[in-house]
């Protein structure tokens, strides 16, 4: 009877199972999945390559046809499994949560709406520093007549004015 010898793994080397590399390549199926369902101008939003640019071309021509658009899709996984596809899920993260992205910008800009009411010419200067674009006699009168309204109780035309204009310059 022989005897084993013992696996030394040197402890710097990663190995990697043919199991993760297949689960690998199926998430990167189903992001190339995701980006064909993508109509023409969410796509132009995503920084993708000139290969898979062209290959999404093909996938639109080839929908219909089962296994041709499959084995696409398999490609377009290869290119995107060799490109910086964490970015492009990032950026398609996005995209598909534009909604709460858009919702969590607005508290952020009612945020600063209130701060400047509450503060006045201290949190206007910061502002004025801070982003360009705004005009600060504008700004002061806004802030001055939405501080009016919240005194009375009756926020208005002064106060959404105000959240319009912050909106309109401050990009977040």
């Amino acid at each position: 009877m022989k005897k084993r010898g013992k696996k030394f793994i040197d402890e710097d080397i990663l190995i990697v199972s043919k199991t993760e590399i297949k689960n690998d390549m199926k998430d990167m199926q189903k992001l190339g999945e995701q980006i064909c369902k993508l109509n023409h101008k969410q796509r132009a939003k995503l920084t993708l390559n000139e290969e898979i640019e062209a290959a999404l071309i093909i996938a639109d021509k080839i929908k219909g046809k089962h296994d041709a658009y499959h084995r696409n899709v398999q490609f377009i996984a290869k290119q995107l499994f060799e490109s910086d596809y964490e970015a492009i899920q990032a950026q398609l993260d996005k995209l598909n949560n534009k909604h709460a992205q858009e919702h969590i910008n607005n508290s952020k800009l009612e945020a600063v709406r209130d701060q400047l009411i509450a503060q006045g010419d201290i949190k206007i200067d910061e502002i004025l520093t801070e982003y360009d674009g705004f005009e600060r006699q504008r700004m002061r009168q806004l802030v001055r007549q939405a501080a009016k309204e919240v005194k009375q109780e009756k926020p208005g035309k002064s106060f959404k004015e105000l959240f319009k204009y912050l909106k309109e310059n401050i990009v977040l």
